[in-house]
């Protein structure tokens, strides 16, 4: 076997799911990178790890960054990395019991990072960089009388074009700057005062470790992936690379020949499931309007963390599935309109790009919802983070431990409550470590160019902080998931806050009334047959005219079956009549989603 049959690649998730959509502030640029590498290796606290208090001393006293956006940063980083499901549950458990600032403080105290790997997960922020020349050098840190560059156009090309799923742009971005991202990981005694580093240096085996983050490789076109230190300190790399058993280091610049050499594009990314995935099947729909669908997957074959499924143009539709061959992956549900997606299994992370006229309800996602580039789209899900960018018209019922994020380019963004539940749901959130508190859907974090923005200091080039309303209770209601499946979830989890409990109650307690009213009205046969048609006509016009019949008619399957471990949308037909039998039975001002 020779060095040839070894491949590298990027690995999916730091970049996917680690690199903000958003062009990074300045203040990330290589050359502040540079001086907080030294910086870190050189005071106690910082190194081999890297706690939340010394992050944040450096994050806002060196570099002048706004404490929640240093703290979004590590808290990012620190949903990337693996935990088991019962310690994020833990750790929610901690933070559900803080009822202050400094008890909220001193239980996020108790986190530290892996300090090299947090070094390059921020150096990859400058992924959605339009250009990737960094800021002026010309001081120690960056003052607040430094001027940033006023990206305004740059920032709208960004957030149309960001590249968090695009496997070709990891594989160049790595190539570009893979000399940049080995000089992070270099000791002080080889860098220069600059940070950069001297000639001859050495990167020890540990500092390579760190690397794991963002490459990951095989052997001899096996599909056994292994972290990339092993790789490069086994045959047939470990010479190429330069690497000695006795100092446990490599030449930095053999170690960069060999990794470049090596580079080639993931064969778990977006562009081989697209080449080469499976298609996944679902119920035979009417009128051909699943002719144009794209829904391919790769989870027959890709490694954990490296499960994806697409879905593009589903375009007057309904789908719905619940599969392990759900669970655990990446969906990208891409340019569907006038579609109703329904998938309910644990996922890994959910990106919603391009749709329009679309409603979307997800199982417990365990990292993140990106919505993006979309218009008049609703989602409903429990995620350990929402991101809402370059869109309008959208509204988020979200169950979120952490606070939204409201990226640039949003307009009519409206955020509500999670409402909504399927009998399997508590044991899926569980499965993935995500608690019913604590939860922040209604404090967004807006956040720009330079970090977070102040309403009364908005730029052209950073989110309109008028761009989102919290949803009024008064045009509250709750969701059905018209679907039969096992378990025991029977309510939403954690139940509804108060104000929208309360609305929900005003509105049974009229139905109620008007129910009273008509059956006071002692009306006669023939009475109550013209009330009940002119109801039903009236009900059906309004359905035309929503386009919700189209919603209700799509659910009646083919065949009488259970959504459960099908790859086709299916619901009980019973249950589907029951559920249109109540909706018809609600006033017209409602939804023919809700209940």
């Amino acid at each position: 076997m020779d060095a040839e049959s070894v491949s590298i690649w990027p690995r999916m998730e730091p970049f996917l799911l680690g690199a903000l959509q958003v062009a990074p502030s300045s203040k990330l640029s290589l050359h502040y990178l540079r001086k907080m590498a030294l910086y870190v290796r050189t005071r106690d606290g910082c190194f081999p790890t890297l706690g939340w208090p010394m992050w944040r001393h450096i994050a806002c006293g060196k570099l002048q960054l706004p404490e929640d956006l240093a703290w979004l940063y590590f808290e990012t980083f620190d949903l990337l990395i693996g935990h088991t499901p019962e310690e994020r549950l833990e750790w929610a458990e901690c933070l559900s019991q803080c009822s202050s600032k400094s008890e909220l403080d001193q239980q996020r105290s108790k986190l530290s990072v892996d300090t090299l790997q947090f070094l390059l997960f921020l150096y990859i922020q400058q992924l959605n960089r339009v250009s990737l020349r960094t800021s002026l050098i010309g001081e120690e840190w960056p003052s607040h009388r430094t001027r940033s560059p006023s990206p305004s156009d740059r920032e709208a090309k960004t957030s149309s074009q960001n590249k968090n799923w695009d496997d070709q742009a990891h594989l160049s971005f790595v190539q570009s700057h893979l000399a940049e991202i080995l000089e992070l990981l270099v000791e002080p005694g080889q860098l220069s005062q600059s940070g950069q580093a001297l000639k001859d240096c050495q990167i020890t085996l540990e500092a390579v470790r760190s690397l794991g983050l963002l490459l990951e490789g095989s052997a001899c076109h096996s599909r056994a992936v292994q972290p990339v230190h092993r790789l490069l300190t086994k045959v047939p790399l470990h010479t190429q690379a330069g690497y000695s058993t006795l100092s446990r280091s490599f030449p930095l610049h053999k170690l960069l020949s060999c990794l470049q050499h090596s580079l080639t594009l993931n064969p778990f990314g977006i562009t081989a499931c697209l080449r080469s995935g499976k298609k996944l099947a679902w119920a035979q729909q009417v009128d051909g309007a699943m002719k144009r669908a794209k829904i391919a997957r790769n989870t027959h074959m890709a490694p954990l963390g490296s499960k994806i499924v697409l879905m593009s143009q589903v375009f007057k539709q309904t789908l719905a599935k619940t599969s392990d061959k759900l669970t655990g992956s990446n969906i990208k549900i891409h340019r569907c309109s006038d579609a109703f997606i329904y998938l309910l299994s644990p996922l890994r992370s959910v990106s919603v790009d391009k749709c329009r006229d679309s409603t979307v309800v997800l199982g417990p996602v365990e990292t993140s919802v990106h919505i993006h580039s979309c218009q008049n789209v609703r989602v409903v899900c429990v995620a350990g983070r929402v991101a809402i960018g370059a869109s309008s018209c959208c509204t988020i019922h979200a169950l979120t431990p952490t606070r939204p994020l409201l990226l640039p380019g949003n307009t009519d963004i409206t955020l509500g409550p999670f409402h909504t539940f399927y009998p399997s749901l508590e044991d899926h959130m569980a499965s993935v470590g995500l608690a019913v508190v604590p939860n922040a859907w209604d404090q967004p974090l807006l956040l720009g160019t330079e970090g977070l923005v102040n309403p009364s200091l908005n730029t052209s080039s950073s989110p309109d902080p008028t761009c989102y309303r919290l949803l009024p209770p008064t045009e509250f209601n709750t969701l059905v998931v018209p679907f039969e499946m096992e378990g025991d979830t029977c309510e939403v989890p954690g139940g509804l806050p108060p104000q929208y409990q309360a609305a929900l109650n005003e509105k049974r307690k009229r139905i109620q009334n008007w129910q009273k009213t008509v059956i006071e009205a002692r009306l006669n046969k023939e009475q109550k047959r013209q009330f009940k048609e002119l109801v039903e006509v009236k009900f059906h016009e309004w359905l035309l005219e929503t386009g919700h019949r189209h919603e209700l008619d799509s659910l009646v399957p083919p065949t009488v079956a259970s959504v459960k471990d099908l790859d086709v949308p299916a619901a009980s037909t019973a249950r589907v009549n029951d559920t249109k039998h109540t909706r018809t039975g609600r006033t017209l001002g409602q939804s023919p989603m809700a209940c």
